[in-house]
C-alpha cells in the first residue's frame, strides 16, 4: 500500500467527478498506468470512495435546501392569477410529490423504529456473542 500523496488529490477529484481512468489521468496530468495503480491501491481507493460519499452528502443537502424553494413556487402557482392550466399542473405536481414525500418520511420513521428495536432485544446480544442471563 502507498501513502497517500497530496499530488493525488487532481486524479482523487477527477475520478470522483465520473471522469474514466483514462480522463482522469489526463486531467489529473499523470499517466494511465499511474492512474490503474493508485486505483489498485486501498487507501486511495479508500480516499475516493470517502469524497463520493461527501460529494453525494452535499449535493442532497443542496438538493434538500432547494425543494424548499420549489415548494413555493409551485404553491404560488396555484394562486388564481395563473392561467387554469399551470395550476392544474402545479396541484398534480404537488400531490404527487406529496404523497411520495409522506410515504418515504412514514417507511423511514418505521425503519428507524425496527432497527431500534432489533438494537434492544436478546436476539441482538445473542448475535453479537451475548447470551442473556444464561451466559
Amino acid at each position: 500500500m502507498t501513502k497517500l500523496r497530496k499530488a493525488d488529490d487532481p486524479l482523487l477529484l477527477a475520478l470522483a467527478c465520473g471522469l474514466s481512468a483514462e480522463q482522469a489521468a489526463r486531467q489529473a496530468g499523470v499517466s494511465v498506468k499511474t492512474a490503474y495503480r493508485r486505483l489498485d491501491d486501498a487507501a486511495f481507493a479508500a480516499r475516493l470512495g470517502d469524497l463520493r460519499a461527501d460529494m453525494l452528502a452535499r449535493a442532497a443537502a443542496m438538493l434538500t435546501a432547494a425543494a424548499v424553494e420549489s415548494v413555493r413556487t409551485l404553491a404560488d402557482l396555484l394562486k388564481p392569477a395563473n392561467a387554469p392550466a399551470t395550476r392544474l399542473n402545479a396541484a398534480r405536481a404537488i400531490l404527487e410529490h406529496g404523497v411520495k414525500l409522506r410515504a418515504l418520511v412514514e417507511v423511514e420513521a418505521r425503519l428507524r423504529d425496527l432497527e431500534d428495536r432489533v438494537a434492544q432485544s436478546p436476539a441482538a446480544d445473542v448475535q453479537h456473542g451475548h447470551h442473556g442471563a444464561y451466559s
